[in-house]
């Protein structure tokens, strides 16, 4: 799958040159692929033969089931997969749970981690409705939080609470109270409306901007506060010090255990990708969309 100007959303299947694994690297014969937001923003801007994709689930020469992620160029029937960027699937998790897990069952794990420890603690996850938020409020749940989960709507709002959320908001409006740790992803009046609802020795973690506007505040705001914390992430900077292999299989054991669900909102054969697509980008998926290869 690469980026064609001409095609439907920008992408088309086209034949490319067979993936050659390299010294620690596995070769995945891949059965499902998910899709994220950053990797559709990115096929609106990219040149000509640019090959999106980041998570993958598949199969190894050895007949061994895995779940992996790359840096680009997944939407493919074989991949060259580091075998620090992998982990093995348990049997009771099918190629559609373990596709959804990677981007964004990795940064929901990973950004919990930058403020206290969660039990007890007075979580805030924007964009709750989307792929990263529904992981982010199942882990916060989990390790003891308490999860106010912001949506954009009441339809984007369904569910929540049964995924563990103990209050649902409507917009960044109606946040009015501090938290412990923050999780920001919309950007804009949203994060700078946030900025003011962090605890004193909070943090906040700004790890997206759906809504690609500039952000604008009064540092006094924050520092008058206390010692708030403001963080930037994105998920693939922290992998030569931290591969994601561990925290893959982690993740893969919550599914297995029934602990953690993928939140799989539809499943489609790969071919239709520009209507994937279409779907992530008008904001109708609750959830993750997934894509399925080789029948």
């Amino acid at each position: 799958m690469l980026v064609d100007p001409a095609a439907p959303e920008r992408v088309a299947l086209r034949e490319v040159e067979p993936a050659r694994p390299r010294p620690g690297e596995e070769l995945v014969q891949v059965r499902a692929i998910s899709l994220n937001r950053g990797e559709v923003n990115r096929i609106a801007m990219a040149a000509a033969g640019w090959r999106p994709g980041w998570d993958i689930a598949g199969v190894l020469p050895s007949g061994e089931r895995v779940v992996g992620v790359l840096d680009g160029a997944a939407w493919a029937e074989q991949v060259a997969v580091p075998a620090a960027q992998l982990a093995v699937l348990p049997d009771e998790v099918s190629f559609a749970q373990a596709a959804a897990l990677p981007v964004a069952g990795l940064t929901a794990l990973r950004i919990l981690g930058f403020g206290r420890p969660l039990l007890g603690s007075r979580v805030l996850i924007t964009g709750a409705g989307g792929g990263v938020g529904r992981f982010a409020i199942q882990l916060a749940h989990r390790g003891g939080a308490h999860v106010t989960a912001i949506a954009g709507s009441e339809a984007r709002a369904q569910g929540l609470r049964e995924l563990g959320a103990d209050e649902v908001l409507i917009g960044h409006q109606a946040v009015k109270d501090r938290y412990d740790l923050v999780l920001e992803s919309a950007g804009g009046e949203s994060l700078a409306h946030l900025m003011t609802c962090v605890d004193p020795d909070g943090t906040l973690v700004m790890f997206g901007n759906s809504s690609n506007q500039p952000t604008t505040f009064n540092v006094r705001d924050v520092y008058l506060g206390g010692y708030v914390r403001l963080q930037g992430f994105t998920l693939f900077h922290g992998w030569p010090a931290d591969p994601p292999a561990r925290h893959l299989a982690y993740l893969a054991g919550l599914v297995a255990g029934g602990e953690l669900d993928p939140q799989v909102a539809g499943e489609l054969p790969w071919e239709r990708i520009a209507e994937a697509i279409a779907r992530l980008r008008e904001r109708s998926v609750a959830g993750k969309l997934v894509l399925t290869l080789g029948g």
